[in-house]
């Protein structure tokens, strides 16, 4: 019986592509390339020029689409880092600043602030406008398998 193939994860610092046995996803992998956290704790920022890179990979994404002068947005920020480090090693949880990233915002169809989308192997399964309460806010990736 073959060794189960090993995860590809771009790093949230340099989009380097990285390959992590599953097993090992729990040990703070480093990336080969600029040797930062891989799967850090807290989300990660999100912009126009990672978003194709950060969109590749075997491991959830979950994006916080918000903007500084939304008063929902700033306090859904520290559930949605508690999130951050509860799901370290099986979704990884970046911010998307729709105002620093108007493009990118508009080609993802945001309409309201926060959103979360959740994408899958490069494709959104899954979208929640309005902030959630953690224990919500867990329940609700629940269901999508995360």
């Amino acid at each position: 019986m073959s060794a189960p193939s090993p995860l590809l994860i771009p790093c949230p610092h340099c989009n380097g592509l990285n390959r992590i046995p599953a097993e090992r996803l729990s040990d703070a992998p480093r990336c080969g390339r600029c040797k930062s956290e891989v799967l850090p704790s807290t989300p990660f920022e999100l912009t126009q020029a990672s978003f194709a890179a950060q969109n590749k990979g075997d491991l959830p994404l979950l994006i916080d689409v918000w903007a500084s002068w939304c008063g929902p947005c700033r306090s859904f920020a520290p559930i949605f880092e508690q999130a951050a480090s509860q799901l370290q090693g099986h979704c990884r949880l970046a911010k998307l600043d729709s105002e620093a990233n108007p493009q990118l915002s508009t080609e993802m169809g945001i309409r309201s602030i926060p959103s979360l989308i959740l994408l899958k192997g490069g494709v959104e399964i899954a979208r929640q406008s309005g902030a959630l309460p953690l224990p919500q806010l867990l329940g609700w990736l629940r269901q999508h398998g995360i």
